[in-house]
């Protein structure tokens, strides 16, 4: 097939949407078939032609609209077989609705009154147009990444769950198994002058989405006095040392930025939690899985849905206490192996391979 693949930036990422268009491309590639990137700026990558379109780097609302209308322009010129969309374009056959409903993402980030406040703003006013417009047109499929995600597409803009078919996002097995790690567990925890100590590890960038605060106020709740919490991501960490030291836990919290090397954080930590407010799916879970580390997980995060029978899925999202309970749990290091076993077979299901020939399956429907 001859596949565009449509993303603001094509490049290898952290994380995010980036990275899941960057590994569909490389699988894509190695299925044989002929992968056009359609990108405002990239990177090369083997066996793809990276079409850069440009847009201007300023200005959210600019930025995306412009880039939006460039795709639907250079749409009109090229032919492709499928277009999947893993940012809002004009024109693609398939979005990635990696990022769920913008206006529940909102609702439930910011509660129903800063939802509306933050409306007025040109940045959350073109985000919503955009994805209204996309999902007015009648014949494009929303790939979900989660079944919450197509109930929420589903119930705002009244689209038949038929055109929105849930395929989770895939994990490079690979880079995260504890077999490929060498030393890397007694490295790091060496580096900070650890021992047997329970590490959780806090992943992900937007700290007050992802629930920081929920995690410190469960980190000081915990039974276990020695329980440790690594926070890595991009944020400001001021404010939350500052909440940590109001907890009383700020000796017990190291605030490690972002990381490249996150595969190595898994294999000295002993478990991940995420207690984010809204996540479409959480990608950060099953690179723990794949580690065989144990997870403890939002029911407002997508990626809970994979971890029903293999982790704790907190249902009470926004209580500490809940989290609590589940690091408590878990300090037993029989009961969280047992866990992160079971997770670990369950991510080996989900690597990239298995994603894009799911998604090929779709692009051959919508060729049909």
């Amino acid at each position: 097939m001859r596949v565009a693949l449509v993303i603001e930036r094509f490049e290898n990422a952290a994380g995010g949407g980036e990275q899941v268009a960057w590994n569909v491309a490389r699988e894509l590639v190695r299925a044989g078939d002929d992968v056009h990137v359609l990108c405002r700026e990239g990177a090369d990558a083997p066996g793809v032609r990276v079409h850069r379109l440009g847009a201007p780097r300023f200005w959210q609302p600019v930025r995306v609209t412009t880039f939006a209308h460039r795709v639907g322009r250079e749409l009109t010129r090229e032919h492709y077989d499928v277009v999947h969309a893993f940012s809002k374009a004009y024109g693609p056959d398939v979005f990635h609705v990696g990022g769920g409903s913008h206006a529940d993402f909102m609702e439930k980030t910011y509660g129903a009154r800063g939802a509306r406040w933050r409306r007025l703003s040109p940045r959350h006013r073109t985000l919503l147009s955009l994805e209204r417009k996309m999902f007015e047109t009648p014949d494009l499929i929303g790939q979900c990444v989660s079944h919450q995600v197509r109930r929420e597409i589903a119930a705002r803009y009244g689209i038949d769950e038929s055109r929105l078919p849930v395929i989770p996002c895939g994990v490079d097995t690979a880079r995260f198994a504890p077999e490929n790690q060498g030393d890397a567990r007694d490295e790091v925890r060496c580096e900070f002058g650890l021992g047997d100590e329970t590490v959780w590890l806090f992943v992900g960038s937007g700290w007050r989405r992802k629930g920081l605060d929920i995690a410190l106020d469960a980190l000081a709740k915990c039974a276990d006095s020695r329980a440790l919490l690594w926070v890595a991501g991009k944020d400001d960490p001021a404010s939350w040392r500052a909440l940590a030291k109001r907890r009383g836990i700020e000796d017990r919290v190291r605030f490690l930025a972002e990381r490249k090397d996150v595969e190595r954080l898994y294999a000295a930590c002993d478990g991940l939690l995420f207690p984010s407010r809204y996540d479409a799916f959480g990608l950060v879970c099953l690179e723990a899985a794949a580690a065989e580390r144990a997870v403890v997980v939002s029911a407002d995060a997508g990626a809970s849905e994979l971890f029903e029978d293999c982790g704790r899925v907190i249902q009470r999202a926004g209580d500490p206490t809940e989290y609590a309970r589940a690091m408590n749990d878990l300090s037993n290091p029989q009961t969280r192996s047992d866990l992160a076993s079971r997770a670990r077979s369950m991510a080996a299901e989900h690597d990239w391979s298995g994603h894009v020939a799911r998604l090929r399956d779709l692009y051959a429907e919508v060729q049909r």
